[in-house]
């Protein structure tokens, strides 16, 4: 019923016909890339990839474009896509992937309308968490629960191609344990990818 409402909701409001993703970017509020200029972000969209412009953390580079798919690099350790994604013949929602990768790749989603009001991602999204990655058949196995609990696991990436809806997610625990820790867990990983399928309401495995 709550997925019902939003959907409903939505079609009421997204107006999106004829906007492709670099309408939707050159009216983005400024806090979700803070310090680039209308002109900046002109120039990024007709950029071919080559030219970097000044931004708080360094500078930002395009990394790929398409008619519903940007992304940018924001800094030396940071990246940031958008994707259109249709809910209905004439409607979409903005996705937005903001993603970091210190010591391990770490992506935050956020959902938005064409207006740029923000969305729960509830509506859209299942819950991701380390545990998505493991094979539940066996909890009751021993050290299952240590594997799911290991405090310092949790970094997940997602990622979508220039060209496709679907969402990968990428579980990027190796870089933050020791071998004999990775050996631990791995009998109990289905795999360290899952990919979300677009299903024009939601994402779904």
């Amino acid at each position: 019923m709550r997925i019902f409402i939003g959907i409903l909701f939505l079609l009421i409001s997204l107006l999106a016909e004829g906007q492709n993703i670099g309408d939707l970017f050159k009216s983005m509020p400024s806090e979700l890339l803070p310090g680039v200029s209308e002109g900046n972000k002109t120039m990024l969209l007709v950029d071919s990839g080559e030219t970097t412009v000044p931004y708080a953390l360094g500078e930002i580079k395009k990394l790929r474009q398409s008619n519903d798919y940007l992304e940018i690099k924001t800094s030396d350790i940071g990246t940031t896509q958008w994707k259109l994604l249709p809910i209905e013949k004439d409607s979409t929602i903005i996705c937005v992937i903001k993603t970091v990768c210190a010591n391990a790749c770490d992506s935050h989603i956020s959902f938005y309308t064409t207006n740029w009001e923000k969305i729960d991602n509830n509506t859209f999204l299942p819950e991701i968490s380390q545990e998505i990655f493991f094979d539940s058949s066996k909890k009751e196995m021993e050290n299952y629960k240590y594997g799911v609990s290991l405090q310092h696991i949790y970094p997940i990436s997602a990622a979508f191609s220039e060209s496709g809806s679907d969402l990968t997610l990428t579980f990027n625990y190796k870089p933050l344990l020791t071998e004999d820790q990775i050996a631990e867990i791995k009998p109990f990983l289905k795999s360290d990818t899952i990919v979300l399928k677009w299903e024009n309401v939601s994402f779904r495995q």
